[in-house]
């Protein structure tokens, strides 16, 4: 992936997760900054790079979705479906970065998505059995594996599939 590509992929995912408050605006508009200097270009990225911490949370729901439209990428409007599957696999991909834990990402899913949204069910899941941990044979270190494997399985898949990246056509 070129440093341009990097950063078009993590500007999506912080207005991924900003669509479903799980980052605050001013997250945005650093993705935004990063974007410009990595090589992405246009006007509303330009204005939402432009604007201060203060300002984010009034400009970045206007903003973003034009930003995001001339470069390509998918505005996700706020509390969509489609939104949370993306912020799903963009909390992945904080874990596989080193930005979370598991158990950060597997109470974050479980806490913003309950057991209702399928790519976030086994994470919800495996938050229940860190509550239950002293009461099961499991160890820690085998529980935070078992995130690290789902965290990874869903960074890798495409946006708009809830399937495994390795299922059969």
């Amino acid at each position: 992936m070129t440093p341009t590509e990097a950063a078009a992929d993590a500007l999506q995912d912080r207005a991924a997760l900003w669509s479903v408050g799980a980052a605050p605006a001013h997250e945005v508009v650093t993705a935004a900054c990063d974007a410009l200097v990595a090589g992405l270009d246009s006007p509303a990225l330009v204005a939402l790079a432009s604007r201060t911490r203060s300002e984010a949370d009034y400009d970045v729901p206007e903003l973003l979705p034009v930003a995001l439209e001339e470069l390509g990428l998918t505005s996700y409007a706020p509390g969509s479906q489609a939104g949370e599957e993306a912020a799903v696999r963009a909390l992945a991909k904080l874990l596989v970065s080193g930005e979370l834990t598991p158990r950060e990402l597997a109470f974050q899913a479980h806490q913003r998505f309950g057991h209702r949204l399928p790519p976030a069910e086994r994470l919800a899941e495996l938050d229940d059995e860190y509550d239950t941990l002293g009461y099961s044979s499991r160890t820690l270190a085998q529980l935070d594996a078992d995130v690290r494997s789902e965290a990874h399985r869903l960074a890798q898949q495409p946006p708009g599939s809830s399937e495994p990246t390795d299922a059969p056509a």
